[in-house]
């Protein structure tokens, strides 16, 4: 695949782009700060984008709103938030729009090569990938309710691998259950969270959403 790559360490850069490169893919920019990204996605149209939180040059959200600008102007354009960071407002709004192609992982719990390349394959294909932390503070107890409260322990664990991005066939393998058994408990979440089918929205990310903070 064709990866831009967008991180203000140069030792990080260069170590993604080896590692890419020699897992057979091509790093057609690697760039470190926000603009740069933006430049070089409008130029290049890569298959992912690769992008830190915080670069230049207030090191605060730099990363994150060319994420979603990117996701906004070149939809077909696959984006990875690789960070120390969960910005929650900011991953909240990565999963409430089109959730095809999109993926938040944070750069510490990254510990295996080939689970960051599928990672990065599963985006390209246009699935989601959540690091499983993220997931747990969007879903962190609020001061309205927590969302979590209603939902039995297996419902709950349904709903992060949901929010990782797997399918019911591939959360029925992940637990050792039928996949009537999954599809009961994902009509189950979304019983419990109140979402009804509504035309024009997934009820899997609303099942994420409901009780963010904002």
């Amino acid at each position: 695949m064709r990866v831009i790559l967008a991180d203000d360490s140069v030792l990080l850069r260069e170590g993604l782009s080896r590692l890419l490169e020699d897992a057979g893919h091509q790093v057609i920019s690697a760039v470190g700060d926000a603009s740069a990204l933006l430049a070089a996605v409008s130029r290049d149209q890569p298959d992912v984008a690769v992008v830190d939180v915080r670069m230049p040059p207030t090191h605060t959200d730099e990363g994150l709103r060319a994420a979603l600008e990117i996701r906004d102007r070149w939809p077909g354009v696959g984006v990875l938030v690789l960070s120390q960071y969960v910005e929650k407002p900011y991953a909240a709004k990565l999963l409430a729009g089109a959730t095809e192609g999109v993926g938040y992982l944070l750069k510490d719990r990254v510990t295996e090569v080939a689970e960051f390349l599928d990672s990065l394959e599963r985006i390209r294909g246009g699935g989601t990938v959540f690091d499983p932390e993220v997931v747990r503070q969007l879903l962190a107890r609020t001061t309205h309710v927590d969302p979590l409260s209603r939902l039995s322990g297996r419902e709950a664990e349904v709903l992060r691998h949901l929010a990782q991005g797997f399918v019911n066939a591939a959360i029925a393998e992940r637990l050792h259950v039928s996949l009537s058994t999954v599809e009961k408990h994902v009509n189950a979440i979304f019983d419990k969270l109140g979402l009804l089918h509504t035309p024009g929205y997934s009820r899997r990310v609303l099942a994420i959403l409901r009780y963010l903070d904002e």
